[in-house]
């Protein structure tokens, strides 16, 4: 009996199953003569005796997970791979027939996995939930399926016994129905794209989003303010929080989170408080209420159901993007991106500092401090393995301390060249009108450095600083001669970092990483890291040392949008009760203003919000400010 489920799988596929060097060491072995004998029985099960004495077996319709060796290793062995490779060896493959994993039926599913896995996977399917499908194809003959927490890779067409996915046990055999469905979805929507995000599911119809509870106590904080926010109101939060979770709203669970905290911050007089953050997590709470019962995006995308607070990453193999460091008196903050190249997605390492008081602590300080054993400068300029890493729900990871032996780096070199296509940037315009076609932000998930991407960069044209902003602004081109801004901002905590930045961006780079947005239809970049002939530089590690004067630009022109937003934060953070009592002049002249740019709704919001202002006891004063913040921000965003 043939074994065609052996015959299919690749060698990235059994690098998948097991590791790179059991894989290496078993081709190594058969190279120098070690064949073990092999039987096939009649029932397809494969026996193998290898010279050493081990005896490996793969019995049929189980799938690697099935296979058993009496060597005693625990896992997978180089027997198990070793056998495979032989039988391989023995009976070639013929042309591979490729299939959809969205060919395997329900009945096939439950007679896997059982009626109680189905049963999960159907409640989140009514839910909704996003997911990336890729197909099949000569080259690359693996199906796979990018979930909220986890990839999902069918490494045998049509075998449930070889899927591979870095979910936890507890949740393994659910998401490979969710991936299922989702290919059946693709198959349904569109047969024929390579690649496709889809949302699938989403069937029920909800009057009620469980924000509820939120919506009453920020219409409180909006009235009281921040600043007159008391230890009754931080408690309630909490414990709202703490029900969010409980009810796995993730999304609407971290918004409270952070609003406890940007509160406990304005407390303390603490630098990182922030009026105009503070306003927006009021307004995010409400549009997502909103949107999450208007049923014009599945449920799980706003709320964030489908997420878990956190999934280990069975092994994961990391390209670091660069290093970003913030701070405010007292603390320091690096966060260092990596791009998982398998999900196409991009990983937040987080690692503070305290810094004494009057201490100078900048980013070229920090950059010898280790982090898990290896220096922050050597991390930020790695590729990492590592079986001992966390991804919280936001995509912030996490290494157990405990098993930090189990973490490799090795240099980043070209790896950057070979990411796929989902994390770099190559046409500018057509990444524009990907942003353009995203929902607002404080509906999507809360996921970190989202848009950190990879830019090709095919020439850079101009360097100019601004000096009322301490901004250096760069035009960088595609092959295509579309032009994007490189923007970055001067801080006291990374000092250097533009002067190593320009001498970066002279050296004829090609590719920079960075936060990408869209801003009056083109792209602007916050550069992180850039990758020139000469390496990887990261300006936020780089020495103050000042060279040439950068080329001055001229003074940017007023943003009435920005001015409407800083008012609009100003009064959340007084109270909207305080506000009432005080001359109301600044909403008319930011009114006229946004008027005269082109932005009459934004105008005609703010000039409403001033009359209730104004009015004796106005009704829904919290609502009609929400109208008009959540029209900035959505203005803000386009213009």
């Amino acid at each position: 009996m043939s074994r065609p489920d052996l015959l299919a799988l690749t060698p990235d596929a059994l690098v998948a199953l097991a590791n790179r060097g059991l894989l290496k060491r078993a081709v190594k072995e058969l190279d120098a003569g070690a064949v073990p004998v092999l039987d096939v029985a009649d029932d397809g099960t494969l026996h193998g005796r290898f010279a050493d004495g081990a005896e490996a077996v793969l019995p049929a319709d189980k799938g690697f997970d099935g296979a058993r060796c009496s060597c005693g290793a625990m896992g997978i062995c180089r027997h198990r791979v070793g056998l495979v490779l032989a039988y391989q060896r023995q009976d070639p493959a013929g042309e591979l027939v490729l299939s959809s994993p969205g060919a395997i039926t329900d009945e096939e599913l439950t007679a896997a996995f059982g009626t109680r896995v189905l049963a999960a996977a159907r409640r989140t399917h009514s839910a909704g939930y996003s997911a990336r499908v890729r197909r099949p194809s000569a080259a690359d003959p693996v199906a796979e399926v990018e979930l909220p927490a986890c990839t999902v890779r069918f490494l045998v067409p049509g075998e449930l016994g070889y899927v591979h996915t870095e979910a936890a046990a507890a949740k393994r055999e659910q998401t490979i129905v969710l991936a299922v469905w989702a290919f059946r979805a693709a198959d349904e929507h569109a047969p024929d794209v390579p690649e496709i995000r889809l949302d699938v599911g989403g069937t029920e119809t909800q009057t009620t989003s469980g924000l509820e509870p939120a919506l009453g106590l920020v219409d409180k904080i909006l009235l009281e303010g921040a600043a007159d926010a008391s230890p009754v109101l931080l408690a309630s939060l909490r414990r709202l929080h703490g029900e969010l979770e409980e009810a796995e709203l993730r999304w609407p669970a971290a918004a409270v989170a952070e609003l406890a905290e940007q509160l406990d911050f304005h407390r303390a007089r603490s630098a990182h408080y922030r009026a105009r953050r503070f306003a927006e997590l009021l307004t995010e709470l409400h549009a997502r209420h909103r949107a999450a019962i208007g049923g014009s995006s599945p449920r799980s995308r706003i709320l964030g159901t489908d997420e878990p607070s956190e999934t280990p990453l069975r092994r994961v193999r990391l390209t670091s993007l660069g290093c970003r460091i913030s701070g405010v008196p007292g603390e320091r903050l690096a966060e260092l991106y990596f791009a998982d190249a398998r999900t196409a997605s991009v990983l937040v390492l987080r690692h503070s500092w305290t810094v004494g008081a009057g201490e100078k602590c900048t980013g070229h300080d920090l950059a010898g401090q280790r982090i898990s054993g290896t220096s922050l400068r050597c991390l930020a300029s790695a590729n990492v393995v590592s079986e001992s890493a966390h991804r919280s729900a936001s995509r912030v990871l996490r290494l157990v301390s405990a098993r930090v032996g189990r973490t490799t780096t090795t240099p980043v070199g070209a790896s950057w060249a070979s990411l796929p296509d989902a994390l770099v940037v190559r046409d500018y315009a057509a990444f524009a009108a990907e942003l353009a076609a995203l929902p607002p932000r404080i509906i999507r998930p809360r996921v970190a450095a989202e848009l950190v991407r990879i830019v090709h960069i095919a020439e850079v044209r101009r360097l100019a600083y601004h000096p009322g902003d301490q901004r250096l602004d760069a035009e960088i081109t595609d092959a295509t001669g579309t032009v994007a801004t490189v923007s970055a901002h001067y801080s006291e905590y990374r000092p250097g970092a533009l002067d190593a930045l320009a001498d970066a961006l002279a050296s004829r780079p090609r590719y920079l990483s960075g936060t990408v947005h869209r801003s009056a239809g083109a792209l602007v970049i916050d550069p992180v890291a850039v990758l020139t002939p000469a390496g990887l530089t990261h300006p936020d590690l780089a020495p103050d040392v000042r060279d040439a004067p950068l080329r001055l630009a001229p003074e940017p022109p007023p943003d009435p949008v920005a001015d409407a937003l800083d008012l609009l934060a100003s009064a959340a953070h007084t109270g909207l009760i305080r506000t009432a009592q005080r001359p109301t002049t600044s909403f008319t002249r930011i009114a006229t203003a946004l008027s005269e740019a082109g932005f009459p709704q934004a105008a005609t919001t703010l000039t409403t919000l001033r009359d209730a202002l104004q009015t004796p006891a106005p009704p829904h004063l919290p609502t009609t400010w929400l109208t008009a913040h959540l029209r900035l921000l959505l203005t803000s965003t386009h213009h």
